[in-house]
């Protein structure tokens, strides 16, 4: 299994504890046994899974694509640098048009691109009020001991500013809490090069891509399955396309992609994404793997049951993938859980990650571990019925590849 994770500035690290942790829970719930232990063999970051699921005995590697390095790098920006990508990043979904298509999609990734936006705004108001209040205390207090003109003005102006921009530190020092700074720093990522892939990404994708390739000439394997989630799914179908097209071994084990909770709108909606809807296009086609693509419309962080080359408007006439279907949290988790989690909508978007307390054939810890392929666990799965494939995006250009 290779694993692809979002825009994530946390070593890969956290997705194995999470594995470990989350598949003990579904392993219990579910009736079968799951171990996970550091990685043993050659390669990058990862972990080995030993299970036994409905009586058959299976062994997993796990490796992961690391660009937390990218991803931190990218939210370097000071406080003034991040309200300058504010502006940038939403001139660019405004001026392109991509925003008010992206509204006909999904309105609650639209909702959580915007709450950035709202939220560093309304930081901003909060610190030029306190601002205005020191400077006005300030004059009150010059004038109460005789003390007027330009000098106390300036002395209250100065010493509010100060103020504000402590606040917006304070705010910055929260944003555990708040999510603004990231959220900003990961649209503006998106958007940086209008839905082009930076030169730095597209070598670690490479890189990746061959770790795949080796993977596929392994005669051992019964499978090599690439997981995106979030983010790292728009990731994962260019890396895959790439190691399609380089052509695959004639006798090796199935290739599966399973991409979760994707965001593949934001980005392939945009003018320069070329090389995203051209990848889209050409995965759609392809009998050499199995792709399937799981979201939920209780994540509003993700474009749910939205089919993410259909809405590119990339869709060819022999397209085969992806089996778009629903996590469907509000069947899959009870009630109780449900009510938990449901307002918790950063979690909810981890949720594919983890375990389920009244799992439906959606089980990421059976897929990733467990005896059957991916087309052999969906064989003869139907589409979502309520999935979307209407095609939105006004910028519908492919490269040459």
């Amino acid at each position: 299994m290779f694993y692809i994770p979002g825009y994530d500035p946390i070593h890969p690290r956290r997705y194995r504890e999470l594995y470990r942790k989350e598949g003990a829970v579904q392993a219990k719930i579910s009736g079968y046994r799951l171990a996970v232990r550091g990685k043993s063999g050659p390669g990058g970051f990862g972990w080995d899974v030993q299970a036994e699921i409905d009586g058959r005995v299976t062994a997993a590697e796990v490796e992961v694509l690391v660009w937390s390095d990218i991803v931190r790098h990218s939210m370097t920006a000071t406080i003034p640098g991040t309200y300058w990508q504010l502006l940038q990043t939403a001139w660019i979904y405004i001026s392109t048009g991509a925003l008010r298509r992206l509204m006909r999609l999904r309105k609650g990734p639209v909702i959580a691109a915007l709450y950035p936006v709202g939220m560093l705004l309304l930081q901003a108001l909060l610190a030029l009020l306190l601002a205005w209040g020191v400077a006005q205390m300030i004059g009150l207090l010059a004038g109460a001991v005789g003390v007027h003109g330009s000098a106390s003005a300036v002395l209250g102006w100065c010493l509010g500013l100060s103020a504000g921009y402590a606040l917006l530190r304070w705010f910055k020092t929260q944003d555990g809490r708040f999510f603004a700074y990231y959220l900003m720093h990961d649209y503006a990522h998106a958007a940086a090069d209008k839905g082009a892939i930076a030169p730095q990404m597209e070598e670690r994708m490479a890189a990746f891509g061959d770790r795949i390739a080796a993977a596929l000439q392994d005669p051992d394997l019964d499978e090599v399955l690439v997981v995106g989630h979030s983010s790292g799914a728009h990731v994962g179908v260019s890396v895959l396309a790439d190691v399609l097209r380089a052509g695959m071994p004639q006798d090796g084990p199935a290739l599966g992609f399973l991409s979760l909770g994707q965001v593949v709108p934001m980005v392939s909606f945009l003018p320069r994404a070329q090389r995203l809807r051209a990848d889209l296009q050409y995965l759609s086609q392809r009998a050499e793997l199995t792709w399937v693509d799981v979201t939920a419309p209780g994540d509003g962080c993700a474009f749910a049951l939205c089919d993410p080359v259909a809405v590119s408007g990339v869709a060819p006439e022999a397209k085969r993938w992806p089996l778009v279907i629903s996590a469907a949290f509000t069947q899959t988790l009870s009630p109780a859980r449900w009510k938990q989690l449901r307002w918790r909508f950063f979690r909810l978007h981890f949720q594919y990650l983890c375990a389920f307390d009244q799992p439906g054939d959606y089980d990421y810890f059976r897929i990733t571990a467990g005896p059957l392929t991916l087309a052999e666990r969906f064989e003869g799965r139907k589409a979502s019925r309520s999935r979307i494939e209407v095609p939105v995006s006004k910028f519908t250009s492919v490269a040459a590849r």
